[in-house]
């Protein structure tokens, strides 16, 4: 045996993959969104697999915070706030030196992803907001790529495995089983849910890369380590016809600009204003609850809500605006909202 292939033999003894799916391995290219817990422990499944390339997404630095939940991280990347793809990179490339590893330190937006998206056969969530993940559900569709969602708080945490033409899109399942919208940084996260949805994605992900996608899950899988709970709906009967992600005439509305989250500076002032995409309203009192349980100091009127986060100071309207006073950073203004809103 080649001494290359060595590494991947336990993996081709599988009689699932065989010589013949690890050679398929070794032809993909898969682009990982997020690059904090699901995208560390994701992307590093993927390298120790032996996929020809990754692709790494995120805006954000390594926190102490951070080295909790997240492979690939050390104590160092923290303290120099070495930006979270380009140290998962670092990592990745002497785990598996074969393989190309493509940092991309930017925000993910619709014109970047269209520009990334070429010869890549995976798209993988590794995301901490929805805003980002139905913008991938778009991609998915209009280029026919597969993708594996995934998301966990506290000791809760979700997976299901989009296959354009085939199953339903996010939008169509996320309409039918709405989310809480809490966050890390509201109600915590414990290491091991995100380890659960993790093999969840890692296992779809060896299942189509290695061709075998005939052995895709076809259900939507949600738990509670900490209540052992654990839940698998089939999904099929969520597909919607009139979907505007994967109905029969779609327009792919998150890839379009008037869609994307406003994100500004204010003239003249130590504050960026936020206004998301959806136009939608904010339920004020439950996200109330949660950063007051969070220990957070929150404060307002009937007309909008004030939390200090650290040294920032949040201001949501109902309509969904914000406004982050303290910084004048566009990406950490994303990060603090998405911290508090999910």
């Amino acid at each position: 045996m080649d001494p290359q292939m060595e590494r991947y033999s336990r993996q081709m003894l599988f009689q699932h993959i065989g010589p013949e799916g690890q050679e398929e391995i070794g032809k993909k290219h898969a682009l990982i969104v997020g690059v904090g817990a699901l995208g560390t422990h994701t992307s590093e499944l993927l390298a120790r697999a032996g996929v020809r390339k990754l692709t790494l997404i995120d805006r954000d630095y390594v926190d102490l915070s951070n080295l909790q939940r997240q492979h690939l991280f050390t104590e160092k990347d923290a303290l120099e706030k070495w930006p979270k793809a380009e140290a998962a990179k670092e990592k990745l490339q002497d785990i598996n030196s074969c393989m190309e590893v493509e940092a991309v330190v930017a925000q993910a937006d619709a014109a970047l992803m269209e520009n990334l998206i070429k010869d890549v056969d995976l798209l993988v969530d590794g995301t901490d907001n929805f805003e980002t993940r139905f913008l991938l559900n778009d991609l998915a569709h209009k280029y026919n790529i597969p993708y594996l969602f995934g998301a966990c708080v506290g000791s809760f945490g979700m997976a299901f495995t989009i296959i354009p033409g085939v199953t339903p899109c996010l939008q169509c399942v996320i309409k039918r089983l709405p989310l809480q919208g809490q966050t890390c940084d509201t109600v915590g996260i414990i290491a091991p849910a995100v380890q659960m949805v993790t093999a969840h994605q890692g296992a779809e992900a060896l299942k189509i890369l290695s061709g075998r996608g005939e052995a895709v899950r076809k259900t939507y899988v949600s738990f509670d380590l900490w209540e052992n709970e654990y839940l698998s709906l089939k999904a099929g009967a969520l597909k919607e016809s009139g979907c505007l992600s994967c109905g029969e005439e779609p327009s792919y509305p998150y890839l379009q600009s008037d869609q994307e989250m406003k994100v500004a500076v204010l003239c003249g002032r130590d504050t960026v204003q936020i206004r998301p995409a959806s136009g939608e309203g904010l339920p004020l009192e439950q996200l109330v609850q949660q950063w007051q349980s969070a220990g957070l100091k929150v404060g307002g009127n009937p007309f909008l809500i004030s939390v200090q986060k650290e040294e920032a100071r949040a201001v949501f309207f109902k309509d969904g605006r914000a406004l982050i006073h303290g910084t004048k950073d566009l990406n950490e203004a994303r990060k603090i909202y998405h911290s508090l809103i999910g």
